[in-house]
């Protein structure tokens, strides 16, 4: 247990989990694109007593003309027929520190979505502007024990981009990099590599993107009620 309050961020990648924990006062769950995982590991941490939650990552376009390394700041989560409204003092800050980000809802999926015309659907049918497969998981537990919540994601893929298998698939449980399903997924289908390519440069922008992000919302990752 930690000695002064803190916050939660669930993530997806233990490389975001990595970045997420430099600010202090944050604890990083990842969940490795598994729901009941992450569920459960958020669960726990609620047990040492979090004070907050916020889904903290990189995430896929729904909304056109956003490119990666768009910083998103959400405001509301939806699932489904649930929806789950963020901490708007939260989310002010974010944005505070953070002026040059966008706003907006975002779609929660327990699978990633890849395919263009399924973002499109997505977009059409919800008018989110990204999708992620941690936030809804986020708006439902903070529901649950009534605790604000935020949601700080930065795209990596476009709306307009697919995602070869080797991407989608190459992830392991535990959030971490998982090669070999990565080289066989492109020895069975080669043809994917400069799609791959591309998804990799992408997620390596948006990346750098979350690391400037976490180091201008500073403690917390902008929850203030840490005492």
């Amino acid at each position: 247990m930690q000695a002064r309050g803190f916050v939660v961020a669930a993530t997806g990648l233990r490389a975001e989990a990595r970045i997420a924990e430099r600010s202090s006062g944050v604890k990083a769950v990842a969940g490795g694109g598994d729901e009941a995982r992450l569920a459960a590991l958020l669960e726990r941490a609620l047990l040492e007593g979090a004070r907050g939650l916020i889904s903290f990552g990189i995430a896929g376009a729904l909304q056109p003309e956003l490119t990666p390394g768009t910083c998103i700041i959400g405001t509301a989560v939806s699932n489904d027929a649930q929806k789950f409204n963020v901490d708007g003092a939260w989310a002010g800050r974010l944005l505070a520190a953070l002026p040059d980000a966008r706003q907006g809802m975002v779609v929660g999926s327990s699978k990633a979505v890849a395919d263009v015309n399924k973002k499109a659907g997505l977009y059409q049918a919800t008018g989110a502007v990204a999708v992620d497969m941690e936030s809804h998981v986020v708006g439902r537990i903070a529901a649950a024990h009534r605790l604000p919540f935020a949601v700080l994601r930065v795209i990596a893929d476009s709306a307009g981009q697919q995602l070869p298998p080797a991407a989608v698939n190459g992830m392991k449980p535990d959030g971490t990099p998982d090669l070999a399903a990565v080289l066989k997924s492109l020895a069975s289908q080669p043809s994917q590599l400069p799609d791959l390519i591309r998804t990799a440069f992408a997620a390596r922008r948006a990346m750098a993107e979350l690391l400037r992000c976490h180091r201008l919302v500073g403690a917390g990752l902008g929850f203030v009620d840490l005492g």
